[in-house]
């Protein structure tokens, strides 16, 4: 079993991606959306933005973020976006803050700490981590001194996939989920038949 662990987690990020996007998994559609999620994520975002929301957008790809911006260019939507590879992280942070933009685009890790983005009143996790504790920092950017209004957290999951199945497992082993997720080392979490079956089965 411990032999197997990367296979498990490469076979893992395999499927959570083609829950995002089949692009992302190297699959061109040869008719039809490459992505019911994202398809479903435009027109939640043109519903939102049309009550004047301003959004914070988390995913852990990404290559997912360059998709949805794709997207959004498409619609004209203006936005702000925050990865790894951002060198000036405050002209985007001061350009949602101030209200130019009403979407921002983050990736997970670059966003999990030292920002404050209150003005957002919507958050949306598109594939969530599925650590409580990473994901809720996330959304904690929107939580910061100063927030003065509600701020409402959607989590967008694909309804009978692996996504539903770690969800369920995160609530009955949450470490387990944890690991399997942000790549544990080995003896941080133990496979079980029972957890594999769980994620892999039919």
């Amino acid at each position: 079993m411990a032999r197997s662990q990367i296979v498990i987690l490469e076979a893992l990020l395999k499927l959570r991606q083609v829950c995002c996007d089949l692009r992302l998994a190297g699959q061109a559609p040869t008719e039809g959306s490459a992505s019911g999620k994202l398809d479903s994520l435009m027109d939640m975002l043109e519903r939102l933005l049309s009550e004047g929301r301003r959004v914070l957008l988390f995913s852990q790809f990404t290559s997912m973020l360059a998709l949805i911006e794709r997207e959004l260019q498409a619609r004209q939507v203006r936005y702000a976006l925050l990865t790894g590879a951002t060198r000036d992280r405050s002209a985007p942070v001061k350009a949602f803050q101030q209200g130019e933009l009403p979407v921002f685009l983050i990736s997970l890790k670059a966003g999990g700490v030292g920002l404050n983005l209150t003005a957002a009143d919507t958050v949306i996790h598109y594939d969530p981590w599925w650590n409580p504790a990473a994901e809720q920092q996330a959304t904690d950017r929107a939580y910061r001194i100063g927030q003065n209004k509600p701020v409402f957290v959607y989590k967008l999951i694909t309804r009978g996939t692996v996504e539903e199945k770690i969800a369920q497992l995160q609530r009955e082993k949450a470490a387990l989920a944890a690991g399997v997720l942000e790549g544990g080392q080995a003896g941080e979490w133990r496979w079980q038949a029972e957890d594999i079956e769980a994620l892999f089965g039919v």
